[in-house]
C-alpha cells in the first residue's frame, strides 16, 4: 500500500480494527508499514479504545514521533566528557549489589498480567518478558506443541481463566485480526460477512468435488 492512496475498503478495515487491534497486525493484514497505519489513523482521527492505551503507547522505531525525537548524528551530548558524582546521602540509599527489590518473586510464583493472563515465573534473569511466561503457553508447549511465528494462542470460549489444553486454539494472527475486526462491525454487516464466508467455502468444496 506504501506509495498509493488508501481505498474506501481499506479505510473501513482500519476504522474497525484500529481501536482494539495491534498496529503491527493491521499493517500485516493490509500489506503496508506500521508508519502508514499510524499516519492514516491520525488523518482519520482514530484512537485506541480504553484498555488498549498502554499497548498503543509503545510506538515503533519508524513511528513519526519516534523519528522526530531520535538523537541526530553530529550533535554533541550536553554531558560529554563529564563525570557525575552523587552527593548527600545518595550513597546510603544506592542499590546494593545482590540486593533484591521488594517486588521480587521466586521462580514458580504466579501473577495476573495487565492483559488478564495468568503468568508463571520460570527464570530469574531480571528481564521480565523472559522470566514471566503465560501459563496457557506453558501448557501448550508441555503438550509437545509449538507456537509458530505469526500465530497466537487463544481461548476457545474467550475465558482467560479456563486454562485447559482443550480450551486452547492456535490461530494465525491475520485470522485473529479478522475476528477482532468483525466484533467491531455493525451486526448486519457482521452477519453478511459470515454468510459470504460460508458461500465461499461451499463453492470451494464443490470445485474440489468436481476435480
Amino acid at each position: 500500500m506504501s506509495g498509493k492512496p488508501w481505498t474506501d475498503r481499506e479505510r473501513d478495515q482500519l476504522r474497525a480494527a484500529y481501536p482494539t487491534v495491534n498496529c503491527r497486525e493491521i499493517a500485516a493484514e493490509l500489506g503496508c508499514t506500521e508508519r502508514a497505519v499510524y499516519s492514516q489513523a491520525k488523518l482519520m482521527g482514530l484512537s485506541k479504545a480504553e484498555g488498549h492505551a498502554a499497548r498503543a503507547g509503545r510506538i515503533g522505531a519508524q513511528h513519526p514521533r519516534a523519528i522526530e525525537t531520535r538523537f541526530k548524528a553530529g550533535i554533541t551530548p550536553w554531558n560529554k566528557g563529564g563525570h557525575y558524582t552523587a552527593g548527600g546521602r545518595s550513597v546510603e540509599t544506592q542499590f546494593k549489589q545482590g540486593h533484591r527489590p521488594h517486588t521480587w518473586k521466586p521462580i514458580g510464583s504466579e501473577r495476573i498480567s495487565k492483559d488478564g493472563y495468568l503468568q508463571r515465573k520460570v527464570t530469574d534473569t531480571g528481564y521480565t518478558p523472559r522470566d514471566w511466561v503465560a501459563v496457557h503457553h506453558l501448557i501448550w508447549i508441555e503438550a509437545g506443541r509449538a507456537i509458530p511465528k505469526g500465530h497466537a494462542l487463544v481461548f476457545k470460549d474467550g475465558d482467560k481463566r479456563n486454562i485447559t489444553l482443550e480450551n486452547l486454539e492456535l490461530v494465525a494472527r491475520a485470522d485473529l485480526m479478522r475476528r477482532n475486526t468483525r466484533h467491531n462491525l455493525p451486526p448486519e454487516l457482521n452477519q453478511l460477512i459470515g454468510l459470504r464466508a460460508a458461500l465461499v467455502r461451499k463453492i470451494n468444496n464443490r470445485t474440489k468435488d468436481a476435480e
